[in-house]
């Protein structure tokens, strides 16, 4: 019987190959019409990174009992939006980020408008591959690009993103904290269980609602944890540069509540997710894992 990191580890792995794989199979053919704004779609999408969202969504599809196949277009399709967010995010008129999983931010290996433009080909990519997802029948895709959209535009992360911004310098109150975070990081992960949870036509609302917790849940673990490696990380491990938040005076979980403080509310926010699954059998057993991974991860 595997350990559940051994688990853990080799559906990480699986899930990473797989979507990997499809990722570079759809941007190879992409024809965009510039191959420089191809090359800085490519290099933004395929240099690296966890692909935390993708296996959060497959994982989900597991708990609720249809084949991990029917998730991997939808999981596709949420690391396209998360990589367009960070181009994004990174752009000088936003977090002004030389450093990206350890290597330069688009804009800087290309230049400012390509990597504008390079988002905005990766989101609207996402949306027209989602809307031809096989193995999903046409109501599935139609839920899932609602929520795929909700999560991704101004009620999700570009609104948190916008009141991230908005609170730099300034003192902000946990809830305040919180809301942003629901918005900007949470979002695409509730979104990214929920889309997992979708491909089962007839979840039923009580597993619906219990994942959405789990996911909101995780959604702020996942934003306390980074927080914490901001201050206590290894530039060369989580492959951006340490103390850059506190270094632009952003409101953070360790400046409100100190580095114990964070530490004891991630222990919280874990137990409440896995609590959660409760009414999910050993098919919730991934989730439960992610869920740990989530608040131990080094980067």
């Amino acid at each position: 019987m595997p350990t559940s990191n051994t688990r853990l580890e080799t559906f990480l792995e699986h899930c990473r190959n797989r979507i990997d794989a499809e990722l570079e199979f759809q941007l190879s053919g992409a024809g965009s019409g510039s191959e420089r704004l191809q090359q800085a779609m490519r290099y933004s999408v395929l240099g690296g990174g966890k692909r935390i969202r993708p296996a959060l969504c497959i994982a989900a599809t597991i708990a609720v009992g249809q084949p991990q196949e029917n998730a991997l277009v939808p999981a596709c399709t949420l690391e396209l939006i998360h990589a367009y967010s960070l181009i994004h995010d990174d752009l000088p008129a936003m977090d002004d980020d030389e450093l990206r999983r350890g290597r330069a931010t688009t804009h800087i290996a290309f230049d400012e408008a390509t990597a504008i433009l390079a988002g905005d080909a990766l989101q609207t990519m996402a949306f027209g591959w989602l809307a031809e997802a096989p193995g999903l029948d046409e109501q599935v895709r139609l839920s899932m690009i609602r929520e795929l959209a909700s999560a991704s535009g101004h009620r999700g992360m570009v609104g948190g993103q916008a009141i991230d911004l908005e609170s730099v310098g300034k003192s902000l109150t946990i809830d305040q904290l919180e809301k942003m975070h629901r918005h900007k990081t949470g979002a695409l992960i509730a979104a990214s269980v929920r889309m997992g949870a979708l491909t089962a036509p007839e979840v039923s609302d009580n597993q619906l609602a219990a994942l959405t917790v789990y996911s909101q849940t995780l959604g702020l673990a996942f934003q306390v944890q980074d927080d914490l490696l901001d201050i206590e990380g290894d530039t060369t491990v989580i492959g951006k540069p340490q103390g850059s938040d506190m270094a632009r005076a952003k409101p953070t979980y360790p400046s409100l509540l100190g580095t114990a403080g964070a530490r004891a509310y991630l222990s919280q926010l874990l137990d409440s997710a896995l609590s959660s699954l409760e009414g999910f059998g050993k098919e919730g057993d991934v989730l439960r894992d992610m869920a740990g991974y989530v608040v131990a991860r080094t980067h």
